[in-house]
């Protein structure tokens, strides 16, 4: 795919790695429809990307304004080509310890919303004499279970899941899926676990991003349909 004059959309857009697919994406000449739930961080991103970039404050957990948003957007002369499954948060605790409300806000956000969205661009895409893409942000967490992160695990095992089944269901559509399971990465996604802080030895944000640019620039006849990434030495290298 060539990335220029390409409409995406990237959930969890206003910061990490949603920030630096936005930031990649419009560099490339793509149109970005970034939705977070933060404003102000969208606006911020804006002034910095430009006018390509388009802030749509979204709780993607909420299928009904979804909905809306995609109904007043899209059209037959205006289809997303890519969309960018990033937005994602993560409790950790004990399984007794756990909240409810933290459990269900990890399904509900890293899986729920997932569906919400891609059931409604998928048809578009459907009608899109291009070949599209849909990139599902997992995590290795979705590879391997690990104490007091059950939840997110749980999520992230349910994206692999879907990501392997969207693939075999749309890739005689010309539409490619491609689960990412990305090793800790330095963004802010630790700040509220216990134990767990950040430090150079962790992936880049602009590793993942390019990344991810490979993947969307591949013929349109090949398919990576998932692929893991790690930090080579995994361990803080001041500890």
């Amino acid at each position: 795919m060539n990335l220029d004059s390409k409409i995406a959309i990237v959930t969890g857009a206003s910061s990490g790695i949603g920030a630096e697919f936005s930031k990649m994406l419009v560099e490339n000449g793509t149109e970005v429809y970034g939705l977070a739930r933060s404003t102000d961080k969208l606006k911020k991103l804006q002034k910095s990307l430009g006018d390509k970039f388009h802030p749509v404050t979204m709780d993607i957990s909420n299928a009904e304004d979804l909905e809306g948003w995609v109904d007043d957007t899209f059209s037959r002369n205006h289809r997303p080509d890519i969309l960018i499954n990033n937005a994602g948060v993560m409790y950790s605790a004990n399984v007794e310890d756990l909240t409810m409300n933290e459990w269900h806000t990890m399904i509900n956000v890293n899986l729920n919303g997932i569906f919400y969205l891609t059931r409604l661009i998928v048809p578009l895409m459907k009608e899109n004499e291009q070949t599209c893409h849909i990139i599902n942000i997992a995590s290795i967490a979705g590879l391997l279970g690990n104490p007091t992160i059950s939840g997110y695990n749980a999520s992230k095992f349910g994206v692999r899941g879907f990501s392997e089944a969207l693939f075999k269901e749309l890739r005689y559509d010309g539409i490619k899926v491609t689960c990412v399971f990305p090793g800790s990465i330095n963004t802010d996604l630790f700040d509220k676990i216990d134990g767990i802080e950040n430090h150079p030895n962790m992936m880049k944000t602009t590793d993942i991003s390019g990344t991810v640019k490979f993947l969307l620039e591949t013929d349109d006849n090949f398919l990576i349909n998932e692929i893991t990434m790690r930090p080579l030495n995994p361990k803080d290298p001041t500890s």
